[in-house]
C-alpha cells in the first residue's frame, strides 16, 4: 500500500496587510541622518601614572632584585612587558601580582628602558 504525497497548500498574503501600505510609503521619505559610529575603545596607557622602581632582598634568599610597580592595565600588559624587558636587558624578570621582579640590581637599566617605553613619572626608591 502506497500512501499519497502530502501536500502544502499554497502560501497566500493575508488581504488586510498593514505593512504593504507602509512599502509603499518608503520611497517618499526624506533622507535621514545616521548615528554617529560609536567609538572604539583605547587600550590604556600602562605608563599613565606614577612607576616606582626599587631594591630588594627580602625574601629571596639574599639575591637582590629589582621591582617594578605602579603599571596600569592587567595582567596581560605586565607578561607582555615583562617579556620585553628580558628581552631588552638579558636578565630573568617575572610578574608577581601587581609588580615586574626583575633579577639583579639594574635599576638604572630598567629605567632607561622605562624612559624610551613612554613612562614620564618614575620614582626610584631603596
Amino acid at each position: 500500500m502506497t500512501t499519497p504525497p502530502k501536500t502544502t497548500p499554497p502560501k497566500t498574503t493575508p488581504p488586510n496587510n498593514a505593512f504593504a501600505a507602509l512599502a509603499a510609503l518608503k520611497q517618499t521619505l526624506p533622507e535621514g541622518t545616521r548615528p554617529a559610529a560609536p567609538e572604539t575603545p583605547r587600550a590604556p596607557d600602562p605608563f599613565a601614572g606614577k612607576i616606582v622602581l626599587s631594591i630588594s632582598r627580602k625574601g629571596r634568599g639574599g639575591r637582590t632584585v629589582t621591582i617594578v610597580s605602579g603599571i596600569r592595565g592587567g595582567e596581560a600588559i605586565l607578561d607582555e612587558l615583562c617579556r620585553e624587558l628580558k628581552k631588552a636587558l638579558g636578565c630573568g624578570a617575572s610578574v608577581e601580582g601587581e609588580t615586574i621582579v626583575v633579577s639583579g640590581d639594574i635599576i638604572d637599566r630598567t629605567r632607561s628602558w622605562l624612559e624610551e617605553k613612554g613612562a614620564k613619572r618614575l620614582i626610584v626608591g631603596t
